[in-house]
């Protein structure tokens, strides 16, 4: 039975962990800015600021910016505090997104600004071993660009069905994955630093509510068009999992006007119709590209093939048109479209938008359709968000567990 006195404490302690994730959000926010500001902004005392911003000073997450305090006041001058990044230093996480054809890595700062990047083609590599091959790639990029900088540990995204608690991928269908405990895996290989697992539409979903649009912390649909086709959806600053954290998987939305069969017996479904497996086979058979690459198709379109350009604005309405019936069932402030080549050249998000708006039944504000806000470093920032979101909404928390299980590592 819980006592008063172990009530009180457990309420202080959880009054104490809001309080210093609301400063850090704040900071996050407007950074880089004084103690009296936050407390404006935030709604909080400024003796509770002083307090939060002690404690998240002390873990490594904010710093003190002498040489920004404004001097010919009345009264003791005001240090502004930003979260800790830049030439000083500070905190950094690695992000993996795990693909198909090959993985992406990233060095990531708190503001999910990546420091470094690396493409890692998976080659022959068999789906099997394919963990323990990309976290030792993995450590040997880690090692070489942390530079003494404090490592939390590692997010890691990848498609399909995934349990984010257990750190398990529950079914990659393009991987033969089931049941797939891939966090630990990844962890064994990268000599015990803490790994977080989810589905990287989810954790793009998730960067774009962090770190991205306003209207994104509203509500948004995030669509990912990749070799893996899935979804995720936001409201009020929260993703949305589901039972089982089976929400998102959009693979077998219909498609309006698309005759392309499925394996799984129909026509029309969205990975059949838009994935880049689907891209790559059809540009092939076109003559297009010597092999099923979506990037070749991308590049051939930029150096001017017609044919290319044909094929990614086709792709672009097939998705367009997916997006219009996610607007109408959903009505997001937001909608995020993860595709290569809408993310590279404006003209395609224009073909995706168009045919959203002739098709859907509420949306006449294209605007609203986007590509992510981290353009080309999308997958390591979001995947960095896997490990950064828990960071911001429980801060003092966190740390200790981060600190603690790299220790037990």
């Amino acid at each position: 039975m819980t006592t008063p006195s172990h009530a009180s404490r457990m309420a202080g302690d959880g009054r104490r962990e809001a309080n210093a994730a609301t400063v850090l959000r704040t900071v996050l926010d407007h950074g880089p800015v004084a103690r009296g500001a936050v407390a404006r902004l935030s709604g909080l005392s400024p003796a509770a600021v002083s307090r939060q911003a002690t404690d998240l000073t002390r873990l490594g997450l904010l710093r003190e910016l002498p040489e920004l305090t404004g001097g010919g006041g009345v009264g003791r001058p005001q240090i502004p505090v930003d979260l800790h990044i830049g030439a000083s230093g500070g905190p950094v996480v690695g992000g993996v997104h795990l693909g198909v054809p090959s993985s992406t890595f990233g060095l990531v700062d708190l503001r999910g600004r990546v420091l470094a990047r690396r493409t890692h083609p998976h080659g022959g590599t068999a789906s099997d071993g394919l963990p323990a091959a990309v976290a030792r790639a993995l450590r040997g990029f880690l090692d070489e660009h942390t530079q003494g900088r404090p490592l939390l540990g590692v997010g890691a995204a990848v498609g399909g069905w995934v349990d984010p608690a257990a750190g398990v991928v529950v079914r990659h269908d393009a991987l033969g994955w089931r049941r797939r405990p891939l966090a630990a895996e990844l962890a064994r290989g990268l000599g015990g630093h803490t790994v977080r697992l989810d589905n990287h539409a989810r954790s793009i979903a998730q960067s774009e509510i962090l770190f991205g649009r306003p209207a994104a912390r509203r509500s948004l649909v995030h669509l990912f068009i990749g070799n893996v086709v899935d979804a995720a959806v936001g409201l009020a600053g929260i993703v949305h999992q589901g039972p089982g954290s089976a929400a998102g998987d959009v693979a077998h939305l219909p498609v309006p006007d698309s005759t392309v069969p499925c394996p799984c017996g129909r026509s029309g479904c969205l990975e059949a119709t838009a994935s880049n497996t689907a891209l790559g086979l059809t540009a092939v058979r076109r003559g297009i590209v010597p092999e099923p690459d979506t990037f070749l198709v991308v590049d051939a379109a930029a150096a001017g093939d017609r044919r290319a350009d044909r094929l990614l604005r086709e792709r672009a309405r097939a998705v367009g048109r997916a997006i219009a019936l996610l607007i109408d069932v959903l009505n997001p402030d937001l909608v995020v479209v993860t595709e290569h080549a809408s993310v590279l050249e404006p003209d395609y998000l224009e073909e995706i938008r168009g045919a959203a708006i002739d098709l859907s039944h509420v949306c006449d504000d294209p605007e609203r359709i986007v590509s992510p806000h981290a353009g080309p470093a999308t997958l390591p920032v979001a995947a960095g968000t896997v490990l950064l979101n828990p960071l911001f909404r429980r801060p003092l928390r966190t740390v200790d567990e981060l600190l603690g299980e790299g220790r037990e590592g």
